[in-house]
């Protein structure tokens, strides 16, 4: 049941099983607990995860970005206000650690928080009680405190801008969130966690081609899983229930791969039988032949073993190949081919190479082709 609970923590990876075996280990207890990462990384689903797992379930999950409040609005937002306690406030009002009473309260961004707050929150922590902004009736708290941020605090305690005493009384049990670049092999289980979301509200998705997955898993992403599903609703958008290549990625995401994955495709190709369908007038059944036929009475000095495997055209290996310079002039050979015969038309050029147009474009404008 708490592996369930848990089920929006994505990823199998040894950093995401320490992840979830520390939230079980503290989710039965009343410790603070600090969780720490780069931006981007999920920390407010760890803290709503570790809320679902704990005995304080049933009660409310109340988040805050201290960051994102003004630091003379954060008091009221935090503990509440009275009645005319400023101008503007008509009514009384609940902060919300009287929201979260017997729950737990979610302080996203703790490092951006002014000290004096800091100096209030630490008041409320070690005494377990506040006032609303403008009264004088003290409320008992029982709430558990999740705080998280992506710096450095020990670095902000030396620079005076974070309280030491506050640090370590919200670091008594400490979570660190990988960043995604740390567990790549959770990339592809991303994906599909980010796909299933966007179709169940009944949008169709992409099928990632396994070079446009690979070269996924060899992208740094700065912006963490927070990018990532940007990049899945993207291509959600741009390729609904169509496959997406590697040459269909953004071109940031478009990063040099090991020359061993770039085989994939060639294997691939190699694999597949030759069409045995003659031309046809229509530029849609029109194939772009790989290699130009040899003139008739010309004989060709390709070795029967060449011949035997499928080599045709493929030059002798003997002294070695620059295979990625080699890939590069066939694709601008055949891009150029295709232009040809076509009379400059784009939409057809990329049907006679069984390509996006948007990819052909791209191609065209990278190599220079007029």
């Amino acid at each position: 049941m708490s592996q369930e609970l848990l089920s929006s923590l994505v990823g199998d990876g040894p950093a995401m099983q320490n992840v979830k075996k520390l939230i079980l280990q503290v989710a039965q207890t009343d410790a603070s607990v600090l969780i720490l990462g780069e931006s981007g990384t999920g920390k407010e689903v760890v803290a709503q995860s570790l809320h679902n797992v704990s005995s304080r379930a049933s009660k409310s999950f109340v988040p805050i970005n201290c960051g994102a409040i003004p630091g003379e609005l954060l008091e009221s937002e935090l503990f509440g206000h009275e009645k005319g306690a400023f101008t503007g406030a008509i009514t009384a009002r609940k902060g919300r650690f009287e929201m979260a009473e017997k729950g737990s309260i979610f302080l996203d961004e703790i490092g951006d928080m002014p000290l004096p707050m800091q100096v209030k929150l630490l008041r409320v922590l070690q005494e377990r009680t506040y006032e609303r902004v403008g009264g004088n009736k003290s409320f008992q708290c029982d709430v558990r405190v999740i705080a998280a941020t992506h710096r450095n605090l020990e670095d902000n305690i030396a620079d005076g801008t974070f309280r030491e005493d506050l640090f370590y009384r919200l670091n008594v049990f400490p979570i660190e969130m990988p960043a995604l670049r740390e567990r790549r092999e959770d990339i592809p289980s991303l994906f599909d966690f980010m796909f299933q979301n966007i179709q169940a509200n009944g949008r169709q998705i992409p099928k990632l081609t396994e070079r446009a997955l690979i070269a996924l898993q060899h992208y740094d992403w700065p912006g963490n899983v927070r990018e990532l599903g940007n990049l899945a609703e993207r291509l959600s958008i741009l390729f609904p229930d169509l496959p997406v290549d590697y040459d269909d990625l953004p071109p940031r995401y478009q990063i040099d791969l090991p020359e061993e994955v770039n085989l994939i495709q060639v294997e691939a190709a190699s694999s597949e039988k030759p069409s045995q369908k003659p031309l046809q007038e229509s530029p849609k059944d029109i194939k772009v032949s790989l290699v130009s036929e040899p003139e008739s009475g010309v004989e060709s000095s390709e070795s029967p073993s060449q011949s035997a495997s499928g080599l045709e055209g493929v030059p002798n290996l003997d002294d070695g190949l620059d295979l990625k310079s080699y890939l590069v002039e066939m694709e601008v050979q055949l891009i150029q081919r295709a232009l040809s015969q076509t009379e400059g038309n784009v939409s057809q050029a990329a049907k006679l190479l069984q390509t996006n147009r948007t990819t052909l474009v791209e191609k065209i404008r990278k190599y220079d082709l007029s």
